[in-house]
């Protein structure tokens, strides 16, 4: 009798887990009705929001720092590198760490730990505090993006991934508008110390972490196993985080972040000491970028999800990034200036960021989608770390700033080049991961045959 009902629950375990769990879509479906995805867009979208906006606070009221504390220009670069330098060196382990131990617990924590160094940051009595405040600011931020795009392209379905991703990234944008309109006008209109702009988006910042550490579930179900603790998730092979398509996508996210970096660091400074702006104007000015980008990265986005190959698509987008970061300079004429800033808004980085997400999912296995968004970023960081410091390096030994801009035209250039010798179609990758994952599961999963 008792053998008979060990028999029994064995096999209603086995039938369940069948039912299920035999492909990674129905384990997902049955957690998100939980969650609707929308609530990730929004939170996430919010969640980008503050950062950028923290990155972004400093650039406005960077010639006010300098005279505070008497600081060249190589020194007020450092203050963004060395924060790119911290967020940086957290995407691999935080994606890595997020794939074991819970994707949802590394993004909390280590947003938490991003509010309080913001409110930190603004309590720095000089540089070198400052800039070790920083550092930990950084790593803090850097568990949010590898966890992030985790959960979102297992949350939403592969149909809207590029549209969904437009739609979260539409929060760096509003960031950084914020970020800049913000600090200008806490600093130069309303009068108030260069802090103050730390303290108000620390606190914020901090309570958008309690709203995500209570609404966001991970639809990834690390816990999808068999009673022996089998698991069914799809293998992991790390040696498909590094294939040609990976290589070539990490190399443009490096050329096109890099210019990024370098103009939304140094243009509020560019526009005040070279052109000659009023500083309550330059933050506003500056915004127009991220602001154009919105309707920019909702298109690309959606045409991401309509179109298989991305190659044309992408080299296309880094021609005219080239075009504009060499217009915005070089035009004496400042309707060029404006108009070269709008349209780079609308086909740059943050337009081609949800095309190469959508790009990089569609080649990778899910149970590595944290380490593959970690690594990614991690790339495009890279670029973050040396952009600002080269830039205002470069503006010191040629005494102007347009030199540092030209070279972020020319690293575009070149990545969007190499991405011509990707494999653009994803049906191979579909494909061999499909087999790969079918195979695997008749190999565990009881009661399944080899196809």
């Amino acid at each position: 009798m008792f053998n008979n009902i060990i028999r029994n629950k064995k096999k209603h375990s086995e039938i369940y887990v069948r039912k299920h769990y035999n492909t990674k879509e129905k384990g997902e479906a049955v957690h998100l009705k939980k969650r609707h995805p929308v609530v990730y867009v929004v939170l996430f979208a919010l969640g980008w929001a503050f950062m950028y906006a923290d990155r972004n606070i400093l650039s406005p009221v960077m010639g006010v720092i300098q005279d505070d504390w008497g600081l060249s220009k190589s020194e007020l670069g450092l203050m963004s590198t060395i924060f790119f330098l911290a967020y940086a060196a957290m995407q691999i382990p935080a994606g890595f760490l997020a794939d074991r131990i819970g994707r949802v617990k590394v993004l909390v924590s280590g947003y938490i730990l991003f509010g309080v160094g913001t409110i930190m940051s603004g309590v720095a009595p000089g540089l070198l505090a400052f800039l070790m405040i920083r550092f930990v600011t950084g790593l803090g931020e850097g568990t949010y993006y590898g966890p992030q795009y985790a959960i979102s392209s297992v949350a939403i379905s592969q149909k809207y991934r590029g549209i969904s991703s437009a739609l979260i990234n539409s929060g760096m944008a509003v960031g950084i508008s914020l970020g800049f309109m913000a600090s200008s006008y806490f600093t130069f209109t309303l009068k108030k110390d260069w802090q103050f702009s730390f303290y108000v988006f620390g606190i914020l910042t901090v309570l958008v972490a309690v709203l995500m550490g209570l609404l966001i579930k991970d639809p990834h179900h690390r816990s999808r196993i068999k009673p022996t603790g089998t698991s069914v998730t799809e293998p992991e092979n790390v040696r498909e985080l590094f294939s040609k398509n990976h290589l070539i996508t990490y190399v443009l996210i490096f050329c096109s972040l890099y210019g990024f970096f370098s103009m939304m660091t140094w243009l509020p400074y560019y526009l005040q000491t070279e052109r000659g702006g009023p500083g309550s104007r330059t933050g506003v000015i500056a915004s127009l970028v991220p602001w154009s980008s919105i309707p920019g990265a909702l298109f690309f986005g959606y045409l991401s999800d309509k179109i298989k190959n991305k190659k044309i698509m992408v080299f296309t987008l880094a021609v005219l990034g080239t075009i504009c970061q060499f217009v915005v300079p070089y035009s004496d004429s400042f309707s060029f200036m404006i108009a070269g800033l709008v349209v780079y808004g609308l086909i740059g980085k943050l337009a081609l960021d949800p095309v190469l997400i959508s790009f990089i999912a569609d080649h990778t296995s899910s149970a590595m989608y944290a380490r593959v968004f970690g690594i990614f970023n991690f790339a495009g960081m890279l670029s973050s770390i040396f952009a600002p410091y080269i830039t205002g390096y470069l503006a010191e030994v040629t005494g102007n700033m347009e030199i540092g801009f030209y070279l972020s035209g020319i690293l575009l250039l070149f990545g969007g080049f190499l991405f011509l010798f990707s494999d653009g179609q994803p049906f191979k990758a579909a494909v061999k991961k499909q087999r790969r994952a079918q195979r695997y599961e008749a190999k565990f999963v009881p009661g399944r045959e080899n196809p």
